[in-house]
């Protein structure tokens, strides 16, 4: 099964970054597709970005030009780097994984590997 551990969040002040780690186990993350998402304080979860196996990355319109994800094959490890951060960015922020490539990228639902999460918190 697919394990996945997050990493690397922290309180940062209003225009801060962070990069937060996701290191995978029990499968090459280059055979899956490789998400981060965040859960608002209403409780939904929302995709911020997205890797799928060819590398290709989309990004929800509130990351687009401040956060970048990236996937290191060797260290089967899936980063995100967050510049420019807002109070608005402030979650708990989820890496998850899913053997299947169709479905909406940005609907929790077509993932069936979580981590546990890792609290970004900015103000």
């Amino acid at each position: 099964d697919v394990q996945l551990v997050e990493s690397g969040g922290d309180s940062v002040q209003i225009g801060g970054s962070l990069s937060l780690s996701c290191v995978a186990s029990g499968s090459s993350i280059n055979s899956l597709r490789m998400a981060w998402f965040r859960q608002l304080p209403g409780g939904k979860r929302e995709g911020v970005a997205v890797v799928e196996s060819d590398a290709h990355t989309t990004y929800a319109d509130s990351a687009k030009g401040r956060f970048t994800v990236s996937a290191d094959n060797a260290n089967n490890t899936l980063y995100l780097r967050m510049n420019s951060l807002k109070p608005d960015d402030s979650a708990m922020y989820y890496c998850a994984a899913s053997p299947f490539f169709f479905g909406t990228w940005s609907n929790p639902v077509n993932y069936k590997h979580w981590g546990r999460g890792t609290q970004v918190t900015v103000s």
